[in-house]
């Protein structure tokens, strides 16, 4: 596997290449694109996942993975992989927006947390519905990594745990459905990939961070904010898809080493997600932040404002595929 994070893609040792005769039949590139940064702990288990295809298809796919937006910007991904632009991304289910608002589900507040759930997740109902769905977006899904199912909310000054705190703060957003939730406490959610929190928090572009309690680590959120609140807010999923013709142009081989790929980092995900989210408080405390884990009872007051709001939002902007979606993940 060629791990790059910048866009030189060696020059040098194309030449030198260029320069042996080889009767071999050449591997299959499979450029893939995502946003994370290299201390991420779901990038750390891409490339797991890309070495793990190279390996099982004994050299045939040469996976080369692009962090940090090297390759395409985030929001570009998935239009850049149905086009064939590139051959692979990664997203995380709130970057499909209004093109496919049912990926929204698992971010109904307080409402897919169990772990038993989220490892029931690859290979079930759930997972093959939105599969179909994303089909028919152009992408051929190929990997679910859960990354997270603790949320960190910072702020400076003060912590955000009422919902009267929230009146009138600028905090990040995932979308109009996830952000449905905090406009019902009369916050003001701006929508913006991971990598831009960091420069709109200590500008003042926004007032308050919302992230997995492990991205407020590896992203240095302690660096411009003082305070965090760590609450089950959201279930988070990276997933990875490929264009589905250059999926369809490898060998037999080479489908079933992608297939099996995913279904270990599937697996490999959730424990990484787990073991990072255990430590990212005192990590966050260690750095200066003052760390406070939401109760019982701030949960609850959160909930009765946020959950309805957003399934109304959920509804109104998925119907009947919400509806279906929302009866399969019960059987989780």
């Amino acid at each position: 596997m060629k791990k790059i994070l910048g866009m030189a893609l060696g020059l040098a040792a194309f030449a030198g290449a260029t320069g042996a005769a080889s009767t071999a039949t050449a591997a299959t590139e499979m450029r893939c694109s995502h946003q994370l940064p290299p201390a991420h702990h779901i990038a750390q288990v891409i490339d797991r996942w890309a070495a793990e295809i190279e390996t099982l298809s004994e050299g045939e796919i040469d996976v080369q993975v692009f962090g940090t937006n090297s390759l395409t910007n985030a929001k570009q991904n998935a239009t850049a992989v149905a086009k064939g632009s590139i051959d692979c991304a990664f997203s995380i289910n709130p970057q499909w927006g209004k093109t496919l608002p049912i990926m929204n589900v698992t971010l109904g507040p307080f409402a897919v947390s169990r772990l038993d759930a989220l490892k029931a997740w690859e290979g079930s109902e759930a997972a093959a519905f939105l599969e179909e769905k994303l089909l028919t977006k152009g992408v051929k899904n190929v990997v679910w990594m859960f990354t997270t199912r603790s949320t960190a909310i910072t702020s400076s000054g003060k912590p955000l745990i009422k919902p009267e705190d929230f009146e009138g703060v600028k905090i990040r957003g995932l979308g109009p459905v996830p952000d449905s939730g905090f406009v019902a406490m009369g916050a003001a959610p701006s929508a913006m990939s991971g990598s831009k929190v960091y420069q709109a928090l200590s500008t003042g572009v926004i007032d308050a961070g919302l992230t997995d309690i492990s991205a407020a680590v590896t992203r240095k959120y302690f660096e411009v904010q003082d305070h965090v609140t760590v609450l089950p807010l959201f279930s988070v999923y990276f997933h990875g898809y490929v264009n589905p013709k250059w999926y369809d142009g490898l060998s037999d081989k080479g489908k079933q080493a992608v297939q099996e790929a995913g279904r270990k980092a599937a697996a490999w995900a959730i424990e990484a997600s787990e073991e990072s989210a255990a430590s990212a408080p005192d990590e966050l405390a260690k750095a200066g932040m003052k760390v406070h884990m939401a109760t019982d009872e701030e949960i609850e007051a959160l909930k009765a404002y946020m959950s309805p709001a957003f399934d109304k939002a959920f509804g109104e902007a998925s119907g009947e595929d919400g509806k279906k979606l929302l009866e399969l993940i019960s059987k989780l």
